[in-house]
């Protein structure tokens, strides 16, 4: 029986962009041009197959200098690859609330989070890299501050909804979503980032607004955004102050 060859592992280092130690994925393949990337979490870099160290080494000046340049572009880029950086006792702010950290790392294989009487016990893995740590405790904390804002954000939807759409609506989420602010699943559930916590509620308003829209206009025509200026004239202004200030919108 033929097999294909298996491809050749990714090499990964360590690259300093600035001031930080960012994950470099290194991929060998039958190409003849080289592609810098940023993934999830780390930079990836495709060359030639049978490049030279030499020249290997030149690409990674390239990479330093071109990640500097998207990490000054992007700031949502470079908190990507942020250190650890939590202190047990800190305080998280999310809108009119407080929470405080209280942290533990444990020899344990994976990490767990807890809300009670406002504080957040996070108990994580001591054998976990930094970075790793960091995106868990995001997500994490996330995860229990998204519970415990859920059932007002709920209310707002259906308020919505019941104001200007009156549509079928079987499930509101809150979850953390670095990607999108927000989802209209077919099943016709709305989904919404845990980030948009962190914007003003008229911008959150006008996340939901779009949702709720896509339960009549499942695409972005020119109805979809008809639907949207009539039940929000100003919806640009919230649009652009999503793009102009998304990055600050973290855990």
């Amino acid at each position: 029986m033929f097999r294909k060859p298996a491809k050749p592992r990714p090499r990964e280092v360590l690259l300093k962009v600035d001031t930080l130690d960012v994950p470099v994925k290194i991929v060998r393949e039958r190409r003849s041009s080289i592609r810098f990337a940023v993934g999830k979490s780390a930079l990836l870099v495709r060359v030639p197959q049978f490049l030279s160290d030499q020249e290997e080494a030149r690409q990674m000046e390239r990479l330093q200098s071109w990640a500097s340049q998207q990490f000054r572009r992007h700031p949502n880029i470079r908190e990507r690859f942020q250190p650890f950086s939590y202190k047990d006792g800190d305080e998280v702010q999310v809108g009119a609330r407080t929470y405080r950290l209280r942290i533990a790392f444990e020899d344990r294989g994976s990490h767990r989070a807890t809300l009670r009487q406002g504080d957040i016990f996070l108990k994580l893995s001591q054998q976990e890299h930094p970075l790793a740590l960091a995106k868990a405790a995001r997500k994490l904390i996330s995860r229990v501050v998204g519970a415990d804002f859920l059932p007002e954000i709920r209310q707002r939807v259906f308020e919505i909804n019941d104001l200007y759409f009156q549509q079928p609506v079987q499930r509101v989420s809150l979850k953390y979503n670095s990607t999108n602010w927000g989802s209209c699943s077919a099943g016709r559930n709305i989904n919404l980032s845990t980030r948009l916590l962190f914007a003003p509620p008229e911008v959150r308003d006008y996340v939901i607004v779009h949702e709720l829209a896509h339960l009549i206009e499942l695409n972005h025509s020119d109805r979809f955004w008809k639907l949207i200026s009539e039940v929000m004239p100003s919806f640009e202004e919230k649009e652009k102050w999503l793009r102009k200030n998304g990055h600050l919108c973290e855990f």
